[in-house]
């Protein structure tokens, strides 16, 4: 057995053109299946590390998807905001433990801006109930304070002390600045791997503040402005916000929380456990996702009928080759194992190149995952279930390579040392 892995690496290696080709081939596709699988366990991790220790998430009439994606991921807008007068009502209630209001609608070069209160970075929890921290300066003070996220911070240049100017509306370039409304960077947070790190956190008064001379969207004419000192005297009670956090004291009372607030008749609201609407987030994106995955699959089998036809193919110029060894004394059965062997040589090396290309893939491609989609990719280990896989994979290479085995089996000796015109 060592003799015929030996003559087959011998073999392989003659043919290392074709046989380097194959190898790619199939680490490629390899590299893609197990990207698919660790792309979407990353991707439901972090999704589910964004918010921990919260209740209930509250906000305007809508399905509980879309609550979750904009109040909690930063995605997409508020389709209507709720009123201070809920929120109150719900804070004072003796099974309540906190509530934490957030308004959002503006950015900062394509960064979303989060109005809040301090509470805010005692309350948010990420992951399993860690809490935010500061890596730099401290929660906002003044009316016109920034707390900015690792990322905003990192990748805009900021430290403390340095001034910013927020835009109305979201977007990465905006025509509409409150230039006339700057504001301090009065901390940064330490990176949490959440939308927390791509948000810039700042009080409700001064979102009210920066609005405090705007109407239907619009700055008012520039007699009629508010200098940024005059805001500090205005009346910056904060009347409507996207949405609310709620912690309860105790978990019992959740679902009667959650069906008050549903049934709430002075205004249409809707009321999700986090990890309820994270279980609907995925059985909506699981069609996708068995897509993916049986694209990854197609890929995989495309690469191990690669393998198969580039054994065949040069079966025809080693008939010869074939022949010599069967009239050195080698069995018909050593023949069939010689063809197997390669075979398994190749789907192996394509196996361990696809880890090796997936794990390049991902340090590649992790900066822009975190940055784009907020995803962190994890590199970890090859997990049981990866290895699973790549013993499928080698298990169904020796399976095809048998078809090729077979056919050098049933070959005669003379077929080899015949001459074909």
């Amino acid at each position: 057995m060592k003799s015929l892995a030996g003559l087959a690496l011998r073999s392989l290696w003659n043919r290392r053109d074709t046989a380097a080709l194959t190898v790619f081939s199939i680490a490629v596709s390899v590299a893609l299946l197990l990207g698919v699988l660790h792309l979407r366990d990353d991707a439901r991790a972090s999704f589910a590390n964004t918010l921990s220790g919260a209740d209930l998430v509250v906000g305007s009439r809508s399905s509980p998807v879309n609550l979750l994606l904009y109040s909690v991921f930063r995605i997409g807008d508020a389709t209507n905001p709720v009123s201070m007068a809920i929120v109150d009502k719900v804070a004072r209630h003796p099974d309540v433990a906190w509530v934490v209001p957030i308004s959002l609608g503006d950015s900062h070069r394509g960064y979303r801006v989060l109005g809040t209160v301090p509470a805010y970075f005692e309350h948010w929890r990420y992951g399993h109930g860690k809490a935010l921290a500061f890596t730099a300066g401290a929660p906002f003070a003044d009316l016109y304070d920034a707390v900015l996220g690792a990322e905003v911070a990192q990748r805009l240049g900021y430290r403390t002390g340095d001034t910013l100017v927020l835009a109305h509306g979201v977007g990465e370039v905006s025509f509409a600045n409150h230039d006339d409304k700057p504001f301090r960077v009065a901390g940064v947070l330490a990176r949490t791997g959440t939308p927390v790190d791509r948000t810039v956190h700042i009080g409700l008064q001064g979102l009210a503040a920066m609005h405090v001379d705007w109407t239907s969207g619009a700055h008012a004419p520039p007699a009629e402005r508010v200098s940024a000192d005059d805001a500090r005297h205005a009346d910056l009670t904060p009347t409507r916000v996207t949405a609310f956090v709620v912690g309860m004291k105790a978990r019992s009372a959740v679902f009667l929380m959650q069906r008050a607030l549903n049934e709430y008749a002075s205004e249409p609201l809707t009321a999700v456990i986090p990890g309820v609407a994270l279980t609907q987030l995925w059985q909506l994106l699981g069609v996708a996702e068995g897509a993916l995955l049986a694209i990854a699959c197609c890929v995989v089998a495309a690469g191990l009928l690669g393998m198969l036809t580039a054994i065949l193919t040069s079966l025809n110029e080693r008939r010869r080759e074939m022949a010599i060894l069967r009239s050195v004394g080698a069995r018909p059965r050593d023949v069939f194992m010689l063809l197997w062997l390669e075979s398994c040589l190749l789907a192996s090396a394509g196996a361990a190149g696809g880890i090796l290309l997936m794990y390049a893939a991902l340090i590649a491609s992790r900066p822009l995952l975190l940055q784009r989609m907020g995803v962190a990719m994890e590199l970890g280990a090859p997990t049981t279930y990866d290895l699973a896989l790549l013993a499928a994979v080698i298990g169904t290479s020796l399976l095809i390579g048998a078809w090729p085995a077979v056919r050098a089996y049933r070959r005669a000796l003379a077929d080899g040392l015949s001459i074909r015109l």
